[in-house]
């Protein structure tokens, strides 16, 4: 090597080269060779944060603050010129070239206030959230409240600064394959975050989650163990865990052996938040379109409290227990062994643990990966845009819109199709108990759009194909013309979710129900003829409805069977 000097940035600033201090094998690729610093200072003041690398070619910046992208902050100098509470947090910079990225230790920025007495707070490495919502169950009563449940806590919890995954209608093996993904991104420090809501019951002190394939009568190998579950939370050693359940926990049998599961060393970091008491059931209202389960309800209302976990969840069971419709019927339950103040709206602070929130990144964000817009041109002249929205990690819309109009061409219209073929689970609901609400806030005047369900199951890439039905102003016919667009595997389905099944799982492919997708056209609603809608079970006063909703019958016990799922760390 020649030259004492390399250019360090895309700024274009240089830096001395001190040979020692490289490795010995060094290629060219970001080395950092400046931390930035954490610093304290009060309210207005200006703060500076610096990082500093080698690299050939010279590498770029990018800076993070909680583990989240900051738009346009690519220097490797970041300043805010006046700081405030929304500046406080945990940052970091990445330096990359094209040989690798390379990550700085974190920096703590706080405010300090000098007339205050030093109080220690409490802050996470990382906040990760797995929310799962059951509905369309294949041999027991449909839900109607899950959907949007999950929908309102999970964007709640992102304010909350929660890594969220929400999920729809798993079977047993996509939910054991969820399960084990979300416990690998759980590490020492972090939140953990676990919301079911469901067909769900209780035997031998055990709670138990029905998966949408499970058969009549609910077997406990054909179901999801809630304590193995939170057992699997604790051995990560994470800061905290909460696991909240919006389902019944009605017993099935007699109380029989102790529960399998033992409880570790005493960790004071969990926390249960049960809708309904032991024997009990848990109920959902209907108000209008609009369900929801009644516990969610209030704990929608009250989880952006910046307050301990359990002072949330006792405002919960206050406001439910006020609540005359469901008095004598449902009563929350919470358990917990929390020896921290710890609440939701802690801060994140990362510092000693960048490898483990570069993984959680890269993890979420193919979780949460959009297809970028995509503008289609058709023989005809006619210029058609594509984009796309995420209901949930695994339900995205696709919407159709006409950008430039043809003289050639008198009227249009679109309609819209997928490769492979894939069941809309929410067509043939009669009205999707809020899923069009949600829609139509997610388009922006848009000619058509598909809905496409089940991501998880997508076990190759995606091919949207766009019909253009017009009248041709020269002959005056009807033509069709189409065009297709290959979108990858978006969402869940990035994450290859079948590679994790268990080896005994049977795999329900994309398609394989044999129904095909449907176009939405505004604002026409679209319902299959051969499937019947299938209500909730059975009707509490006024209007309420109760998920998990079955009363313990001889037939409906589960067998002495022993459980055999696990959840490897």
């Amino acid at each position: 090597m020649t030259s004492s000097r390399l250019l360090c940035s895309c700024s274009c600033v240089s830096w001395p080269l001190c040979g020692a201090g490289l490795p010995e094998a060094w290629q060219g690729e970001p080395y950092i060779v400046q931390q930035p610093a954490s610093q304290t200072a009060r309210r207005g003041e200006r703060v500076t944060l610096r990082c500093a690398a080698f690299g050939i070619p010279a590498p770029c910046y990018q800076w993070y603050r909680n583990g989240n992208l900051l738009n346009g902050r690519t220097k490797e100098t970041l300043q805010i010129a006046s700081l405030d509470s929304d500046h406080e947090g945990s940052y970091l910079c990445a330096a990359s070239n094209v040989l690798e990225e390379k990550w700085t230790e974190s920096a703590d920025v706080s405010i300090v206030h000098p007339t205050d007495p030093p109080v220690k707070r409490l802050t996470a490495t990382d906040k990760v959230a797995l929310l799962i919502g059951n509905r369309n169950y294949v041999h027991h009563p449909s839900l109607t409240a899950p959907m949007m449940d999950v929908h309102e806590l999970g964007n709640l919890l992102q304010q909350l600064g929660f890594r969220v995954v929400s999920l729809l209608d798993l079977t047993r093996a996509e939910m054991l394959a969820t399960i084990k993904a979300f416990l690998q991104l759980l590490h020492s420090g972090v939140y953990a975050l676990f919301y079911y809501a469901g067909h769900g019951y209780e035997y031998a002190g055990r709670n138990y989650l029905v998966a949408i394939d499970a058969p009549k009568p609910y077997l406990r190998e054909n179901c999801i163990s809630v304590q193995r579950v939170m057992h699997s939370m604790q051995e990560r050693r994470t800061a905290l865990n909460v696991v909240l359940l919006d389902t019944c926990r009605k017993w099935y049998s007699q109380p029989g052996l102790p529960s399998e599961v033992m409880s570790l060393a005493p960790l004071g970091n969990t926390v249960y938040g049960y809708a309904t008491c032991e024997d009990a059931e848990a109920f959902e209202v209907q108000d209008g379109e609009r369900s929801s389960g009644i516990f969610t309800k209030y704990l929608n209302k009250h989880i952006l409290r910046p307050e301990k976990i359990t002072h949330v969840l006792e405002q919960v069971s206050e406001d439910l227990g006020r609540d005359p419709v469901v008095t004598g019927k449902q009563v929350v339950e919470i358990r917990y062994t929390l020896k921290d103040p710890r609440s939701l709206a802690d801060p994140v602070r990362s510092a000693g643990h960048t490898r483990e929130l570069r993984l959680r990144e890269f993890c979420w964000r193919q979780a949460n990966e959009l297809p970028e817009r995509q503008r289609l041109v058709f023989p005809c002249g006619v210029e058609v845009e594509l984009s796309f929205s995420a209901l949930f990690s695994n339900i995205m819309v696709v919407f159709a819109t006409v950008k430039t109009r043809s003289p050639q061409v008198l009227d249009h219209s679109l309609s819209l199709r997928s490769t492979p073929v894939m069941e809309d689970v929410f067509s043939d609901m009669g009205g999707s108990d809020g899923m069009d609400s949600l829609l139509l806030n997610s388009a922006d005047n848009t000619d058509c759009s598909l809905r496409l369900c089940g991501l998880q199951k997508l076990q190759k890439s995606l091919t949207i194909l766009v019909d253009l039905h017009y009248t041709d102003a020269d002959s005056k016919l009807r033509k069709t013309e189409s065009r297709q667009q290959d979108v990858g595997r978006p969402l869940m389905a990035h994450c290859e979710l079948h590679s994790k099944l268990p080896a005994d799982a049977t795999v329900v492919r994309a398609g394989g129900a044999g129904i095909p997708f449907l176009s939405m056209n505004k604002p026409a609603t679209h319902r299959q003829q051969d499937r019947p809608f299938r209500h909730s079970t059975r009707k509490a006063e006024t209007a309420w409805h109760c998920p998990a909703r079955h009363t313990s019958t001889n037939n409906n016990e589960p067998e002495e069977n022993d459980e055999n799922e696990s959840y490897p760390a």
